[in-house]
């Protein structure tokens, strides 16, 4: 049965993850808004230090030997909301197999998981990054275009990916590796669709842009075209990725699903900050919130501070149990998406009360709040948007396939 109690284990890794999201990431956080595409290397080498001290992937949740595997995503988001909670965007920054790992291990062989993520335990700082959207499709995948075919024992790739989330760290920046949704058959449309992994150096394979952005701007989002890139056979993932079709599809929505809670996470760590901040700013004019009057004699300020929150709260008991049925084995489907729904849609309202609420200055670069409030929104638009991720839920609950409600 699911618990509210902080698990132990828990509790003593949010201690490292809190000094160092205090002392690496929140007294940086305007400098690196400030110079984008700057990697935050001392922050990186501090992460990758202790990923090799621990073998804990702070990035994809993965527990050293003995670490207890049943709290393992319960871990990930509470460690990734702190760190966000120190800057979103450093986050994103921090070494590891990311995204790209979790789709080899949604997807892949045992095998192939060692193959591939054992770099991430050794050697220097490495990333992996995963490749879905394209120039002229996002959420809908059974558009792609990037073509993979056969000859002899290879795959030969092409294409364009954009959005890629640090996909210069993994291709430029490191000895990392790149796992690219593409099709062998469009007619097929998403039954064609297969995870392929790519490594840094592979001829034809190229980071063409990086995108300048709104928020989260230490992260490097990037642009990646494969011209002609053969790869092995065996760098497609999963045993019966070919025989089976729409097997692909499938491993990209298990992808979504171990993964959009740690988008939420992230959402609440942003929401969390700035909460605290403008408690904190209001409290030396004299303003806090009274818990113990009716909320009908509360001041206008201390009704807008509850209402944020209470929504912080809901959000973060509805990611925690995303979390907690992935640990248990169960279908996280639903859950996955509603708790990404709802962690975007509290932290962009958090984020834009508090610059209201603080006035001039919270709209001005002497506070956090404006970066804060722009950094949020991303987290209503990647790894499904906030409408698609609402598909999702009212299909699931009210039974109805893609095609009967669209």
């Amino acid at each position: 049965m699911i618990s509210f109690e902080t698990p132990a284990s828990i509790t003593e890794r949010l201690e490292f993850v809190r000094a160092l999201a205090q002392t690496h990431m929140r007294r940086w956080a305007r400098h690196y808004d400030e110079h984008e595409h700057q990697v935050p290397w001392e922050f990186v080498h501090a992460m990758w230090d202790e990923v090799l001290r621990t073998g804990y992937s702070f990035r994809s949740g993965t527990p050293r030997q003995g670490d207890q595997a049943d709290v393992a995503s319960q871990t990930l988001v509470h460690v990734i909301e702190m760190l966000s909670w120190g800057d979103a965007g450093i986050y994103l920054c921090g070494p590891g197999a990311g995204l790209g790992g979790a789709a080899i291990e949604a997807t892949g062989t045992a095998e192939q998981k060692q193959r591939f993520l054992a770099r991430y335990r050794e050697g220097g700082p490495k990333w992996a990054c995963m490749a879905m959207t394209e120039p002229h499709c996002g959420s809908d995948t059974a558009a792609i275009r990037t073509r993979a075919v056969r000859d002899g024992e290879h795959w030969v790739l092409s294409g364009e990916k954009i959005f890629v989330t640090s996909g210069h760290k993994s291709l430029v920046d490191s000895d990392g590796l790149i796992v690219v949704w593409a099709t062998v058959d469009p007619r097929a449309g998403r039954a064609g669709i297969k995870p392929f992994v790519v490594e840094a150096g592979t001829p034809g394979l190229r980071v063409t842009k990086l995108e300048k952005k709104m928020g989260i701007r230490a992260s490097d989002t990037a642009s990646v075209v494969l011209e002609d890139c053969r790869i092995p056979l065996a760098n497609l993932l999963g045993s019966e990725a070919v025989a089976d079709p729409g097997k692909g599809f499938k491993g990209a929505m298990a992808t979504f699903d171990a993964t959009r809670p740690s988008v939420a996470a992230s959402a609440l760590g942003i929401a969390r900050a700035a909460l605290e901040t403008v408690k904190e700013l209001l409290a030396l004019q004299g303003v806090e919130v009274r818990y113990d009057r009716p909320r009908s004699r509360m001041s206008a300020l201390e009704r807008d501070l509850l209402d944020m929150e209470t929504q912080l709260r809901a959000a973060w008991l509805l990611t925690l149990k995303a979390a907690w049925l992935m640990d248990s084995r169960q279908p996280n489907t639903l859950e996955s998406s509603m708790c990404k729904v709802k962690a975007g849609d509290v932290v962009t309202r958090v984020t834009q009360k508090g610059v209201e609420m603080m006035g001039p200055a919270g709209y001005s670069r002497a506070l956090l709040l404006e970066k804060w409030m722009r950094d949020a929104k991303i987290n209503d638009l990647f790894e499904g948007t906030g409408q698609i991720n609402r598909l999702v839920i009212a299909r699931r609950i009210l039974g109805y396939t893609s095609r009967e409600l669209k």
